[in-house]
């Protein structure tokens, strides 16, 4: 009986062991719920070695960031004077519409928190750190240099659906690359009727790494070097090209300028509802007459860029045209924006516009059926076909520049190739700096 008891007694024990063992469990998972996050922080706020950027607010000064970060009002104000007198008052005031400023990192490393270590970067290849004398309490600067490496990556690949736009996004090229080829094919390139499926295309431009990790392409500078297209009236083939006293631009093969001072399309990848044509069936007026520019779709409101740089002329209403712009680019040459929703704020008669720059939005105002831009160029005071007319170049090589280039793009040719055949991936971009003559 009594070996009975002892064995109920144990049994009692064990369970009420196993009972607290399984409460104390439940305990520290709560506790690691609930406490594990604001540990880790605080630990990680205290000892982590690289601490996340800080991003800077709407009416930050050094004066009230430092005392956030474990240092003092007149910390903040020694590091004001350091950066001042580095000459980078764009990292002084450190407001938020300053984005050099949104990238600070405070090194609180002591025990008692105490700010000891401050990281402003300003590019991607140029950092100030900023460090606190244990002693002294005093602060030095230290302009740091980062090592730049730019990768020369070719990525290719053919048109599927009729759109440039969309297949080289999956042939890997970044968005910002693209809208930049984009821009430059527009120069030589209808893409409403030069685009057909099967094209090919490849655009070479630099890639920036840091610490062997890809630059986000918010951040990426990296430039075009050259980029092809196959089209319908004939293959269009740039490379950049870096002249003696540091101006670089776009040729062709020739070495002629491939950059022209109009452009087709003003808007990037907008489709033609209308051609220009000696006689067409007006949609309001109902009669026969002469379409003396080309239709765009673009929903009203889409921003209108200049085709070139040039002077405002007129910016007014008539009852055909609506809203219109025109722009006297040189002797020969003037463009026509017609039904226009507003005009663009700053734009008015006499104001010079560079290639690009918004004059105004697309609308329906005027004798139209529907939002569009109506384009139109005049050569010599006689309107021609934007998408047919021969555009003269913004810039032209001299003998000795283009001399030049000739030696330096057969050797970009056969780098293009190497990246095709996929034996390598990449090139530094100092290897491309080497091919230019000096």
């Amino acid at each position: 009986m009594e070996k009975a008891k002892n064995i109920i007694t144990s049994r009692k024990f064990t369970s009420a062991i196993l009972w607290l063992a399984g409460a104390l469990a439940v305990i520290a998972i709560l506790v690691v719920l609930f406490f594990g996050k604001s540990v880790k922080r605080a630990y990680k706020e205290r000892f982590n070695p690289d601490p996340e950027p800080y991003l800077v607010q709407n009416g930050d000064v050094w004066g009230n960031m430092l005392p956030k970060h474990g240092g003092t009002i007149t910390d903040g104000n020694e590091i004001h004077k350091l950066l001042s007198d580095a000459g980078k008052k764009g990292l002084v005031s450190c407001e938020k519409q300053d984005s050099k400023c949104d990238r600070i990192q405070f090194w609180p490393v002591d025990q008692e928190g105490k700010l000891n270590k401050v990281v402003v970067t300003e590019t991607l290849w140029k950092k100030y750190e900023l460090l606190r004398d244990a002693e002294t309490g005093k602060w030095t600067c230290n302009p740091i240099d980062i090592d730049k490496d730019t990768r020369v990556v070719l990525r290719s690949g053919k048109i599927v659906d009729g759109s440039f736009y969309l297949d080289a996004m999956r042939a890997g090229i970044s968005e910002r690359i693209v809208m930049t080829a984009y821009s430059l094919l527009a120069f030589d390139v209808d893409f409403e009727r030069d685009i057909r499926a099967g094209q090919e295309f490849f655009v070479l431009y630099e890639e920036n790494y840091v610490d062997g990790e890809r630059v986000s392409e918010k951040e990426d500078t990296g430039k075009i070097l050259a980029v092809s297209l196959e089209a319908l009236r004939g293959n269009v083939k740039m490379y950049r090209f870096e002249k003696s006293n540091g101006d670089a631009g776009f040729y062709d093969e020739k070495g002629n300028g491939a950059t022209k001072s109009l452009k087709r399309t003003p808007i990037n990848n907008a489709k033609v509802t209308s051609n220009f044509s000696t006689r067409r069936k007006h949609p309001v007026l109902g009669f026969t007459r002469a379409h003396k520019g080309v239709d765009f779709r673009a929903p009203t409101g889409t921003p209108i860029p200049a085709a070139g740089a040039g002077t405002v002329i007129a910016r007014s209403f008539n009852r055909g045209h609506g809203n219109f712009v025109k722009i006297r680019h040189n002797k020969s040459f003037e463009t026509l924006y017609a039904h226009m929703s507003r005009f663009q704020k700053g734009v008015n008669v006499g104001t010079h516009v560079k290639q690009g720059q918004i004059i105004g939005y697309a609308g329906s105002t005027g004798l139209s059926t529907g939002p569009h831009l109506h384009y139109e160029i005049i050569k010599n005071g006689v309107h021609v076909n934007p998408l047919t007319v021969v555009l003269p170049p913004i810039d032209n090589l001299n003998n000795a520049q283009k001399a030049r280039f000739l030696e330096y793009r057969p050797k970009l040719d056969a780098l293009i190739e190497e990246l095709k055949s996929g034996k390598t991936s990449y090139v530094s971009k100092t290897v491309v700096d080497g091919y230019l003559p000096q």
